[in-house]
């Protein structure tokens, strides 16, 4: 009967993390949307100017998930203060993290000005350094609003309100296609440049959208999003010191998957647009263990807030075991359909031979790269972030990275190559936070 009570009470786990998980999941698949039709659309106009955007695209990326890492501990603070019954002090934490997103989002847009340089110093061809360069500009352009959406976002979530997040980003890609439709290649042309502008042009529009929805909210002086800053400063510290290992872990990783890029560069033109298309649906998966991973850190945070330890390891578990099943049926379809997902994106007979064989090894990645991703969104809801962050480094840039450069150009293997290696980090990342989250659900909890 114990066995069976058990079994009962993870099953519920599974199905609450669920519930939270499917819109966040949603709304998070709407941002990389955001930038699948812009590889789509760009692809089909041009595989130079794909390169182009995926070598731009791929240091942007860096930036952007710093910048989201450095903000997660909005959902934490937030889920933990749920969990303890102090509202008031989710709109404090929200209005500090706002404005830290802000200065990071000002501050990535100007390092992107050196984005030519950069891709020069790292050896790549002068005429893809300046494309890559370019776009790169102006999708930083767009960073602030972007990370003002997220921490919005984040607030809401660990609240209980996913649904505003998705209904923005639904409306964001409607617009996307029509400004991509535009700017790539109809009355403008500007190629990759082009699809850049309408995600930068859209997310300042998201973030309006969401701050202007947060102040609305019919019981938006229950969370004080508008009342006097209560110890916002001691407020601002704990973001921080949240922050800066997460945007570690969130840029290792992210600088890990940006340097395979930067290794397919080497391999030719046609191995970065085939990759690019790779990780675009690599990623798009990946957004599941996103909303299962963001579902995950705000019930572990909540038990945390209600010092109620079974709780907090049933969430974090039942997590893990979420996003096995779903990355598990998304491998096999990514398996079962690699031309049909290529054709999507390009219709170059040269692209494709290069995505096909790759789709089929980026599929053994999934449900690895899921569970790491999961995990650390349980730590990270329990407050532990240090020693994850380390184990990522040790993991991705430790392994992962020199792994995929061996087999890739060592080997011969090219792009196939790159995800064999990144198959080993995701799969050592997932081992080594699976055992730090054992550890920790064995611990007295508290709440940060």
């Amino acid at each position: 009967m114990p066995s069976r009570g058990l079994a009962a009470e993870f099953v519920g786990r599974v199905r609450v993390i669920a519930k939270l998980a499917v819109p966040i999941t949603m709304a998070r698949a709407g941002m990389l949307v955001l930038i699948m039709v812009d590889t789509a659309m760009t692809g089909h106009a041009s595989s130079t100017e794909l390169a182009f955007y995926g070598l731009g695209h791929a240091v942007h990326m860096v930036c952007l998930l710093i910048g989201i890492g450095m903000l997660v501990g909005t959902a934490v603070l937030c889920a933990q203060a749920v969990g303890a019954g102090a509202l008031a002090e989710c709109g404090v934490i929200w209005r500090v993290a706002t404005l830290q997103a802000l200065a990071l989002g000002v501050l990535f847009a100007l390092l992107a000005l050196a984005g030519t340089r950069i891709y020069l110093g790292l050896g790549q061809d002068r005429a893809l350094a300046e494309g890559a360069g370019g776009v790169l500009i102006i999708l930083n352009l767009g960073l602030p609003g972007q990370l003002v959406f997220a921490a919005a976002i984040l607030f809401l979530e660990s609240v209980g309100r996913p649904g505003p997040g998705l209904i923005i980003m639904i409306a964001a890609n409607l617009l996307n296609i029509g400004l991509n439709w535009l700017l790539i290649g109809g009355q403008f042309g500007l190629g990759a440049e082009g699809a850049a502008w309408a995600t930068t042009l859209v997310r300042w529009l998201i973030a309006a959208a969401a701050v202007i929805y947060i102040f609305a909210m019919s019981d938006a002086a229950r969370y004080n999003v508008a009342g006097p800053m209560h110890e916002g400063w001691p407020i601002g510290r704990k973001l921080r010191r949240l922050g800066y290992p997460l945007g570690l872990a969130q840029g290792l990783e992210s600088g890990a998957f940006s340097t395979l890029t930067l290794l397919a560069g080497y391999l030719g033109i046609h191995a970065v647009g085939a990759f690019q298309i790779v990780m675009n649906l690599v990623a798009f998966c990946y957004m599941g263990a996103i909303g299962v991973g963001t579902a995950t850190a705000v019930h572990v945070g909540i038990a945390i807030g209600r010092q109620d330890p079974r709780q907090m390891a049933l969430s974090g578990w039942a997590g893990l075991f979420t996003i096995a099943l779903l990355m598990a049926a998304l491998a096999v379809i990514m398996a079962i359909f690699p031309g049909y997902l290529g054709r999507a994106f390009t219709r170059d007979p040269a692209l494709l031979a290069i995505v096909v064989p790759t789709l089929l090894v980026a599929a053994a990645t999934l449900i690895s790269d899921g569970a790491q991703g999961v995990l650390m969104g349980a730590l990270r809801g329990a407050g532990d972030v240090w020693v994850p962050s380390a184990l990522h480094l040790c993991a991705f840039l430790l392994v992962m990275v020199p792994a995929a450069g061996g087999l890739a150009i060592s080997a011969g293997l090219g792009t196939p190559g790159l995800m064999l290696g990144t198959f080993c980090g995701v799969t050592l990342a997932a081992i080594l936070l699976a055992s730090r989250f054992h550890m920790i659900a064995k611990r007295p909890i508290k709440r940060l």
